[in-house]
């Protein structure tokens, strides 16, 4: 195995008016041996009460990478459509700097119809939501070659998506990362796709990650082999239990030789 496996966790930012609870959860996270500390890019819960308490995503990233000294951080991820392109290619740079090097630019083409409705953007299809992203990647990319002062690091940049046509091309054209979804066939079939497409752009697929989120103790070996690397766990607000954490942690570590684990 090329690289080590990785334990990240999403902390959904929702139901936790608090914030204090959250920034607590942050810190548990990253004592509890976690690789990556993701949030979301969303404006009201996804479950639950969908009118609960929420926050935003990229001002809190800001403040994670003051708060946080190892963990690497991201959204997981952020909504294509919702922030001009090259404003969210600056963003990225300045959360870099201010992390010292550890975000990862998460990013999908968006699908939460209420947050385009209640804040003005247009949902439009899931084609035309696709094909925004499809415009935007370049810009964000350009943007960030440009910056001055430059990104401390080329940005690690993970894709959310499974589409086989056209998100899997997105991929194979642009990330650094693909987070993938699905039972362990199907995860492993749409890699294969994926693989197809990085050869009709001449990239080779080992240098693209894969993501999934945990699907416990027992399932996590056939993820690996079929070459997950990064898996995520989830929890909500108010409380932020960790337990899946660390048992995913400590399935890392017992899988992972010592000097790697907890190494991106």
């Amino acid at each position: 195995m090329s690289r080590p496996v990785r334990i990240g966790i999403q902390l959904q930012p929702q139901h936790a008016p608090d914030y204090g609870k959250i920034r607590d959860a942050v810190l548990r996270a990253e004592d509890a041996g976690a690789d990556v500390v993701f949030n979301w890019d969303h404006f009201y819960p996804l479950y639950g009460d969908q009118d609960g308490a929420h926050f935003e995503c990229w001002t809190m990233l800001g403040a994670w990478a003051e708060q946080t000294e190892r963990v690497e951080i991201g959204a997981l991820v952020t909504g294509g459509g919702y922030r001009n392109p090259d404003l969210l290619a600056d963003m990225a740079r300045t959360v870099d700097h201010i992390s010292g090097g550890r975000l990862i630019l998460g990013i999908g083409a968006g699908w939460f119809e209420k947050d385009y409705e209640q804040y003005g953007y247009d949902f439009g299809t899931a084609g035309s939501r696709i094909k925004l992203l499809t415009e935007y990647l370049p810009r964000i990319t350009g943007r960030l070659d440009k910056l001055n002062p430059p990104p401390t690091r080329r940005i690690p940049l993970l894709i959310g998506g499974s589409g086989e046509k056209k998100m899997l091309r997105l991929v194979a054209e642009y990330a650094d990362i693909w987070h993938g979804f699905g039972d362990r066939d199907e995860f492993a079939r749409k890699s294969a796709i994926l693989g197809e497409h990085c050869g009709d752009v001449q990239r080779d697929p080992q240098q693209i990650e894969r993501s999934t989120w945990w699907h416990g103790v027992d399932e996590a070996a056939a993820y690996v082999d079929a070459g997950v690397t990064l898996f995520t766990v989830n929890a909500s607000g108010p409380d932020y239990d960790l337990t899946e954490l660390r048992d995913a942690v400590a399935w890392r570590d017992e899988h992972t030789p010592q000097q790697l684990s907890g190494l991106a």
